[in-house]
C-alpha cells in the first residue's frame, strides 16, 4: 500500500509539472498519458473524416449550377439562386407544412410510449411475463420498412383487409385508409409507435435500473404506494435521460423517414404525404436537378441544427439538463 501511495504521489507531481502557466495540462501531456484510448478512437475518427467530413465539400453544389460534364469545381457559381427558387416555388408551403406536421405528430404521440412501457416493465414482478412482453414489443423493430408497408396495405385493404372486415361485421362501411389523405399521418404515426416503442424503451429501462433501490425501500417505509414511488422516484430518475432523448429527437424533426413515406405514398394521399425528403428524391434522382435538391437538403439540415440548438438552450436554462 505504501508503494502504491508513493507511486500515486509521484504521478501527481509529474502531472502538475507538465501543467502550463494557466494551470492546464498541455495537449501533448494528455496525449502521452492516455495514448491507448486515443489509439482506440483513431479508427472511428478516420471513418468519420472520410465518410462524413470529406463529402461535405460537395455542399458547394447548392451554390453552383452543377453540370456533370464540368464537375463540381468548374461549374458556374450562382450563389443563392437555388434557395430562392425553392422558397418561391408553389410546393414550398405544402412541403414544409407536411414535413412539420408529420414530425411533430410523431414526436408528441410517439415520445411518451417508450417511457410508459419502461415504467410498466420495471414494475412487473413476473420475470417470465416481463421477458415475454419485451420480446413481443422488440420484435416489430426488426421488420423492414418494405415489409411493414406491405403489412399495412394488407391489413387496411378495403376489400380483403382484416380491419375493414371487422368494420363490416360491426355494420360499418369499408374505408380505403391507404388512399385517404386525412388518414395518412395517423397511419404513419401509429404504425411507427407499434414498431419502435419496444426498442426505444431499452434506454429508459436501463435508466430505471440505475435508480438506487434504497430510495424505494425508504419510500415504502414512509407508506408510499406504487404510483407514488413511480411519480416521485422513477420519473425524476429517468428525467435527464428523457430530456436528452427529447432534445435529440427535436434535432431531427425535419428529417422524416423517406422510405416509409415514399412507400406509403400514392396519388390519392399525396397532398399530405409529399414531404421534403420525397420531393428531393423525385427532383434530384428522377429529374437530375442536383444543385436544386442539394440546396433543399442543406436548408433542411440547417433548420434541424437551429431547432437542436434552441431546444438544448431552453432545456439548459429551465432544467440545467442539456446535450452540450
Amino acid at each position: 500500500m505504501t508503494k502504491f501511495l508513493e507511486s500515486n504521489k509521484s504521478a501527481i507531481k509529474r502531472e502538475n509539472a507538465v501543467r502550463d502557466k494557466g494551470g492546464k495540462r498541455s495537449a501533448f501531456s494528455r496525449l502521452r498519458r492516455c495514448w491507448q484510448l486515443y489509439l482506440l478512437l483513431l479508427p472511428t475518427v478516420v471513418y468519420l473524416f472520410i465518410f462524413n467530413y470529406l463529402p461535405m465539400a460537395g455542399i458547394q453544389i447548392a451554390f453552383r449550377d452543377y453540370k456533370f460534364s464540368r464537375g463540381i469545381w468548374d461549374s458556374a457559381w450562382v450563389g443563392l439562386k437555388h434557395f430562392r427558387t425553392f422558397f418561391e416555388s408553389v410546393q414550398f408551403e405544402s412541403l414544409m407544412l407536411n414535413t412539420v406536421k408529420i414530425s411533430v405528430y410523431a414526436l408528441l404521440f410517439g415520445f411518451p410510449f417508450p417511457i410508459i412501457l419502461a415504467l410498466l416493465l420495471n414494475e412487473c414482478r413476473s420475470m417470465k411475463l416481463k421477458k415475454t412482453v419485451q420480446t413481443l414489443t422488440y420484435a416489430p423493430y426488426f421488420i423492414s420498412t418494405v415489409v411493414m408497408v406491405s403489412m399495412l396495405s394488407m391489413f387496411l385493404s378495403p376489400s380483403t383487409g382484416i380491419v375493414n372486415k371487422a368494420i363490416s361485421l360491426l355494420g360499418g362501411t369499408p374505408y380505403d385508409f391507404m388512399g385517404s389523405a386525412k388518414a395518412f399521418r395517423s397511419i404513419y404515426v401509429i404504425s411507427g409507435i407499434w414498431q419502435g416503442t419496444g426498442w426505444s424503451s431499452i434506454i429508459f429501462i436501463a435508466a430505471l435500473a440505475g435508480i438506487d433501490p434504497q430510495l424505494h425501500e425508504a419510500a415504502e417505509i414512509d407508506g408510499a404506494n406504487r404510483l407514488q414511488r413511480i411519480w416521485h422516484i422513477n420519473l425524476p430518475g429517468i428525467l435527464p435521460t428523457a430530456v436528452i432523448v427529447f432534445i435529440m429527437n427535436c434535432g431531427s424533426i425535419m428529417s422524416v423517414g423517406f422510405e416509409k413515406v415514399y412507400l406509403m405514398q400514392n396519388s390519392m394521399n399525396q397532398s399530405t404525404s409529399e414531404i421534403i425528403a420525397t420531393y428531393v428524391y423525385k427532383m434530384g434522382i428522377q429529374k437530375a436537378q442536383y444543385s436544386y435538391t442539394t440546396a433543399i437538403g442543406l436548408f433542411n439540415s440547417l433548420i434541424n441544427l437551429v431547432l437542436l440548438l434552441i431546444v438544448n438552450h431552453i432545456s439548459k436554462k429551465v432544467s440545467e439538463i442539456s446535450v452540450f
